[in-house]
């Protein structure tokens, strides 16, 4: 079995509390140009790559894989090295067939600062 925990958070984003039809409602809101996401005919995409993390230099931890967000061979090759250790690790992986603990491990979101605005919302 694998899990995977992704920090939404990561990406270019903000938290805001909308009226909604029953009331207040806390959002993430995600630009899609500003990330790089990906509009398809049928949804919004984020292609994730996962890198294999060393367990010699990491042995503590039950994680598998770091995530973070892929680009094509063209885009990555456009992007300036200062660009490409700027993204963001989203998330990890954890392949459970590979731990003999039953526990996922926990991580702790970073705090984000959120501001209120009022608008009304289809939900």
């Amino acid at each position: 079995m694998l899990t995977e925990k992704i920090n939404l958070a990561a990406l270019k984003s903000a938290i805001r509390t909308l009226k909604g039809k029953n009331g207040e409602v806390e959002c993430l809101i995600i630009p899609i140009k500003e990330n790089m996401l990906y509009k398809g005919n049928k949804g919004i995409y984020l292609d994730i790559v996962g890198f294999e993390i060393d367990k010699a230099k990491h042995p503590d931890t039950k994680d598998t894989h770091l995530l973070k967000q892929s680009f094509s061979k063209e885009k990555r090759e456009s992007m300036t090295e200062e660009e490409l250790n700027a993204i963001p690790i989203l998330g990890n992986l954890t392949d459970w067939d590979k731990i003999t603990e039953t526990t996922p491990s926990e991580n702790i979101p970073e705090t984000i600062e959120q501001e209120e605005i009022k608008d009304d919302l289809p939900f």
